[in-house]
């Protein structure tokens, strides 16, 4: 069995959510595993795995956009004393574990730390679909799109195999890279869609502005999380965060209305609800989902976020709920699979993968 560090990146709740699934597969199987991760990822997964903190990066929002000021000033709070935790954790995490492979879900100081101990790297994400997968980006946001691939590669520079959880399948750019549908928790798995006529609303941060327009359309009942209250209006009712609480009303609703992440949007189109994606400004991932999402014709790229952009979503629900029939649901088996080939053996695939990424000479991975 393998001795395996698994870097999450923090950002959020999705990487922890795909990491929680992945690691307790991995534990099934009898490897050993160190995790690594900050803020809410190391927060969500500390009580259930063996994890280390480490210093991460932060993206500040205000009013669904991001900001660049504040991005900066939390990041650079956030890694003040950072050199010894840094020399903490390449002694706990590689020189006292010793690992045999590193995982990574865009955290880059394992990622860097693979490469320089010569260890197999594999990710497991959905970012390298903006690196190492064809897809359709509007006008628009090409220079975005050119700014996000060399940022992830500043995070994760040489991985030796990437299996990218995706909705969209385009054509790979290299024989290193696997798409899968995206990693699901079991719960979301479980559940029983229905449609108790319910508009699920999920909001990163406050927003004054989003929820004044819900106003405008009295006759829907909209269930608002994350506004940061707990009260009720005519159509507005605010509620407190609740992992079950949250997934029953979203396996009940009718749509959904929700920031433009990639883990609220994939389990939302596993339960066959049609979305309204509210791209948070200056975050190009989102933008590619609610781009994708609309190109699918499984919901609405809301990147105006007005008025008229949710009265023509709930015109057309009808219209994303039949695309929404053809959906290809799946569980997360296929991704095992491969994971348990690239770790079986003492892992040998792994190993092989990692060798052939060395090899300047191999054309076919000429892609980085």
């Amino acid at each position: 069995m393998a001795k395996i560090v698994y870097g999450i990146s923090g950002c959020g709740s999705g990487h922890s959510s795909r990491a929680r699934e992945i690691m307790s597969h991995l534990r099934e199987q009898g490897h050993e595993i160190l995790g690594v991760s900050y803020d809410r990822g190391y927060r969500n997964l500390k009580d259930d795995f063996n994890m280390f903190e480490v210093p991460g990066l932060h993206i500040v929002a205000i009013q669904n956009r991001v900001s660049k000021m504040q991005t900066a000033i939390k990041n650079l709070k956030s890694l003040t004393g950072g050199i010894e935790k840094f020399l903490e954790f390449k002694k706990t995490v590689f020189s006292d574990f010793q690992p045999d492979i590193v995982l990574c879900d865009f955290e880059p100081l394992t990622a860097y730390m693979a490469t320089h101990r010569d260890l197999p790297l594999v990710t497991i994400d959905n970012q390298h679909r903006m690196r190492y997968m064809e897809y359709p980006c509007p006008s628009i946001l090409k220079k975005d799109a050119i700014v996000a691939e060399t940022v992830i590669r500043a995070f994760v520079p040489k991985p030796d195999a990437s299996l990218v959880t995706t909705f969209f399948f385009g054509d790979i750019k290299n024989e290193r890279t696997f798409l899968f549908p995206p990693i699901l928790r079991k719960s979301v798995m479980d559940a029983r869609a229905s449609n108790e006529g319910h508009i699920l609303v999920y909001l990163t941060q406050q927003s004054e502005t989003i929820i004044d327009m819900f106003r405008n359309f009295p006759r829907e009942r909209f269930l608002i999380y994350g506004a940061g209250c707990e009260i009720k209006e005519v159509n507005l009712s605010y509620k407190p965060f609740s992992l079950d609480g949250f997934l029953d009303d979203l396996a009940s609703s009718k749509a959904v209305i929700s920031t433009a992440g990639f883990t609220l949007m994939t389990e939302s189109l596993h339960l066959g609800k049609p979305m309204l994606a509210l791209p948070m400004g200056g975050q190009f991932e989102q933008e590619l989902n609610a781009h994708l999402l609309e190109d699918l014709n499984y919901g609405k790229n809301g990147r105006n976020s007005d008025s008229e952009s949710i009265g023509d979503f709930l015109y057309r629900l009808p219209e994303y709920r039949s695309a929404l029939e053809n959906y290809p649901a799946q569980d997360n088996r296929a991704i095992f699979a491969k994971l348990d080939a690239l770790l079986s053996n003492d892992c040998n695939l792994a190993k092989e993968a990692h060798k052939n990424r060395r090899n300047p000479l191999d054309t076919s991975n000429s892609e980085n």
